[in-house]
């Protein structure tokens, strides 16, 4: 009998442990859900944008929202997400998200690299919204990868990666601090 009940136990402490690094496919399946959903939005506010402005500016203003979708997926790959999550270069260009799940998750990495990604991307398309017609494209180009590094990091940093508004206890579920 003392046997079948340290079997059970073993058997317990294994699936406890597979528990804890198997990631949760409804979980999963919902953050790819949102990811996309979220996605779709840069193009629709390209054409709220576009229907906005004089016939001349559309294909200017269309493009500011569909650039920030290419821009900002390079870099926030490259050095946002690391740095607004981890200190240093830990996740250098998404590295290491593939192997594991994110910190009180249930999710792999990589999810929620991408996921934090696509707002990243909407904020830098909504930025578009304001200087329609009052700035040239390559000055928008650079202004969104400066103001990436730049504003949104170190929010992020500060309110989700574990930075002084965080440890003040300050909860942020929107993005309403950030974006």
């Amino acid at each position: 009998m003392a046997m079948n009940t340290s079997v059970n136990a073993t058997n317990i402490t294994a699936l406890a442990e597979a528990t804890v690094t198997a990631h949760d496919s409804g979980d999963v399946a919902f953050m790819a859900v949102s990811c996309a959903l979220v996605l779709f939005m840069t193009p629709g506010l390209a054409f709220f944008y576009g229907g906005l402005v004089r016939d001349s500016n559309i294909l200017n203003t269309m493009m500011m929202s569909i650039v920030s979708m290419g821009l900002i997926s390079v870099l926030w790959m490259l050095v946002g997400f690391t740095l607004a999550f981890k200190s240093g270069f830990q996740h250098f260009g998404f590295r290491g998200l593939t192997d594991e799940l994110w910190d009180g998750t249930s999710i792999p990495g990589l999810l929620f690299a991408v996921f934090q990604m696509t707002f990243a991307i909407i904020a830098c398309a909504i930025i578009s919204g304001a200087v329609v017609e009052r700035i040239r494209f390559t000055a928008f180009a650079c202004f969104i990868a400066l103001w990436l590094l730049a504003v949104y990091v170190p929010l992020c940093n500060w309110i989700w990666g574990g930075g002084w508004l965080q440890e003040l206890g300050a909860k942020d579920f929107a993005g309403g601090t950030v974006v």
